[in-house]
């Protein structure tokens, strides 16, 4: 995400992190806070900690894994979901395609 962030950018690209805590300490801003710092996360991210945003993607994309990854296009359409780890290169071509979009 971060070298996505740091590569497209300025392309037009907006990551949006939502933190959805899964055990209590997960709950703490502080704590939020330090992670982001700790691991250089260079975009926004908002927290969920009474899990509005998860509930508001659970019933439409049956939303229930950590990481999810919702790729959005210009329009706000959601054109691409990956549930996981990996596939990288795949996500990347997608982020590439939706940039070089006209709306």
């Amino acid at each position: 995400m971060r070298e996505w962030h740091n590569k497209y950018a300025d392309q037009g690209l907006v990551i949006i992190g939502v933190h959805t805590p899964e055990f209590g300490y997960e709950k703490e801003i502080a704590n939020v806070e330090e992670a982001l710092v700790r691991l250089d996360v260079p975009y926004p991210v908002a927290i969920d900690n009474d899990w509005q945003t998860w509930r508001s993607y659970k019933k439409p994309f049956n939303q229930r894994y950590w990481p999810s990854k919702y790729i959005i296009d210009k329009a706000g359409n959601v054109r691409s979901i990956h549930i996981g780890e990996g596939r990288y290169a795949e996500q990347e071509a997608i982020i590439q395609a939706l940039l070089a979009e006209d709306l």
